[in-house]
């Protein structure tokens, strides 16, 4: 009988690509990640925004944001050019000088450009001074011009104060009032969801009564309620963070109620009742198998929760019952765009509500591509 020869491929079928599979779960979280743009660009914005309002707005402000002019009331923005009226081009940026005349068929002051002056803006240089930090009294700014030059981004409002500069300090109000209410809003509805999930019976039914006891109650008047209650010597900014911490504890029941159908699914898989099968403790089934597997819808209700208190904030804070002046924050200051006749004639003061929309939409865009990552049946 002749030999047969038999080649014998040694290399085994792998059903998965070698790439993947040399990859770690947080690599392949993040490669699934940077394949949405949306949520990249979303992620981009949401940092810029925290480093330059939250971290460092005084240095990339122009102006100290307190200080009022009475020269430079409801100032029109100083948009930086590089080509003059002769067309003629520079490569330091500038601003035109505004001069103020009266109008008399309105009996108002109005600020008409003056193109015969040219203030150039000069980078990393002094000006007003502020705290870094809180704490260390500085006065290096990213831009400015040199005086008697003015340099308003956004304008002014009705006491001649820097919008741009308000608008970033504001940000600082705006975007961290949310976070203490997040984490408690993801501790109180992670646990009890998944108590109320995985135990069942009793305790079940507490928790949902509770739950639907504390959704019962309307946010608006509660706020009124809260803001009326609070001592009146505390100051604005502790009255709203006081009672931001006081609507997160009805703000986790969605979370729970969430979190509670993804456990009642979870403790009929096989991986769950294996585990009990080995004796494993109610605490390392949950710990281990449960809240790991729901980890990708936390992490989107968490990050979906900030821009719903930047939201909360502002329109609570444009209806007074928030943030109250001289504190200042995007709802305060859109408080000013309340009149349409103001809207019509200025209508640079509604630019506090570009940066709420672009807060939002980026905290939604990175939620969605977070979410997606951290599913492991994504491509």
């Amino acid at each position: 009988m002749a030999d047969v020869a038999v080649q014998i491929n040694t290399s085994p079928e792998v059903p998965i690509d070698q790439e993947r599979g040399s990859l770690t779960q947080g690599q392949l979280i993040w490669r699934r990640f940077l394949r949405n743009r949306l949520a990249v660009a979303g992620g981009i914005v949401v940092l810029i925004f925290y480093v330059v309002m939250v971290v460092f707005p005084g240095f990339f402000s122009t102006y100290n944001y307190t200080i009022q002019r009475e020269d430079h009331l409801y100032m029109p923005p100083q948009w930086p050019q590089w080509v003059d009226e002769e067309g003629k081009f520079h490569l330091r940026p500038f601003v035109y000088g505004f001069d103020t005349e009266l109008d008399f068929e309105t009996f108002e002051w109005v600020h008409v450009k003056d193109t015969s002056q040219k203030y150039p803006i000069y980078f990393i240089t002094r000006g007003e001074q502020y705290r870094l930090f809180g704490l260390f009294r500085t006065n290096i700014h990213l831009m400015g011009v040199e005086e008697p030059g003015t340099f308003f981004l956004f304008g002014t409002d009705d006491l001649g104060r820097d919008l741009y500069s308000r608008i970033l300090h504001g940000g600082q109000i705006s975007l961290t009032v949310g976070l203490v209410g997040v984490i408690l809003t993801i501790i109180l509805g992670s646990v009890l969801g998944t108590v109320s999930g995985y135990y069942g019976g009793v305790i079940d039914n507490i928790i949902q009564r509770i739950v639907e006891l504390l959704m019962s109650f309307p946010d608006i008047p509660l706020w009124a309620a809260l803001a009326a209650a609070l001592p009146p010597e505390w100051s604005p900014a502790k009255t709203f963070f006081a009672i931001s911490v006081i609507l997160s504890l009805r703000n986790w029941t969605g979370l729970a109620r969430q979190v509670r159908a993804k456990i009642l699914a979870y403790r009929e898989e096989d991986y769950a009742l294996a585990a009990q099968a080995m004796g494993a403790s109610d605490r390392r089934i949950i710990l281990i198998h449960m809240l790991p597997n729901a980890a990708s819808h936390i992490v989107v209700i968490a990050t979906l929760s900030i821009p719903g208190m930047i939201l909360a904030e502002t329109s609570l804070s444009f209806l007074g019952l928030g943030i109250q002046p001289p504190i200042v924050s995007w709802g305060v200051l859109l408080q000013q765009a309340q009149q349409v006749s103001v809207v019509l004639e200025r209508p640079w003061l509604l630019l506090p509500g570009l940066f709420v929309v672009l807060a939002v939409l980026s905290f939604n865009f990175l939620g969605d591509g977070i979410r997606d990552a951290a599913d492991p049946y994504s491509n």
